[in-house]
């Protein structure tokens, strides 16, 4: 085995080994150690120069940087997820002809898909999706993400918050997790317009909590206006910040500012 790839593999046997036990600081400052090693290589992107340890490399590289991928997410970092996402994204685009397909692959693709979605980045999400193939469409992990993006965009809640129990594969449930509070706080928004209370047992099941004390901590937690007595959420505070006068006089002498400033430039 040549000396640097030799070299490479003992520091990522190294970082495999704290990444089981959890040490992610440990992993993080090893991480970047196989980073720089990395760039030793001229097999890989953007050379992808034909060495005689070409393939090794790339099989090193691309391994490298899934568990960097997967520790991002242990670590709750959506930055890291998106750096290391990109530095892996060309070994799973570039380099079919010359490696056998990762195991990784769709559950990290499906991965990505559901951190945009939680992000809202839609237009992103559906550039990803026309650059799949196929039979990377038919996988389960690639499924998942497309139909919670129908659910979420239909309005179908439910189906959204239910999802969570049922992910194919646990790295999913941080960005469950996440997609589960903003489809509460979309429930939420919508709640305190439409109606004066809501009593707690129905409040609950809207909200999709299974036990009061989940439902009063996120009512405690994120909307600290609400009131609570007599058994009911009541959203009064709410709704008199929606119903505020809105200052008419002042967003007319202002568009008509706008207007005088637009036909000074034309």
């Amino acid at each position: 085995m040549d000396a640097k790839i030799a070299q490479a593999q003992a520091l990522f046997e190294k970082f495999k080994s704290c990444y089981s036990r959890k040490d992610f600081d440990t992993c993080s400052t090893l991480l970047s150690e196989l980073k720089v090693k990395l760039t030793e290589f001229q097999g890989l992107p953007p050379l992808f120069q034909q060495t005689q340890t070409a393939v090794s490399e790339l099989l090193l590289a691309r391994s490298i940087f899934e568990h960097a991928v997967v520790l991002s997410i242990l670590t709750e970092d959506q930055e890291a997820f998106e750096r290391h996402f990109l530095q892996l994204k060309p070994y799973y685009s570039d380099i079919r002809h010359l490696v056998p397909s990762s195991e990784e692959e769709y559950p990290i693709l499906g991965l990505n898909l559901l951190r945009l979605l939680v992000q809202n980045r839609i237009a992103e999400f559906h550039t990803e999706l026309e650059l799949l193939s196929p039979e990377a469409l038919k996988n389960p992990c690639i499924r998942y993400a497309v139909e919670l993006e129908q659910s979420f965009m239909e309005g179908a809640y439910n189906r959204v918050l239910t999802a969570r129990q049922s992910v194919p594969h646990e790295t999913y449930e941080y960005f469950m997790d996440l997609l589960a509070k903003t489809v509460r706080d979309e429930i939420a928004g919508c709640s305190e317009k439409a109606y004066d209370y809501f009593s707690i047992s129905d409040a609950k099941k809207m909200l999709m909590f299974s036990s009061d004390e989940e439902l009063l901590t996120y009512v405690e937690e994120e909307h600290p206006d609400w009131q609570i007595r007599d058994g009911c959420i009541h959203f009064q505070r709410a709704k008199e910040m929606v119903h505020r006068e809105i200052p008419s006089l002042q967003l007319i002498n202002q568009t008509l500012g706008y207007a005088r400033e637009l036909e000074r430039i034309v």
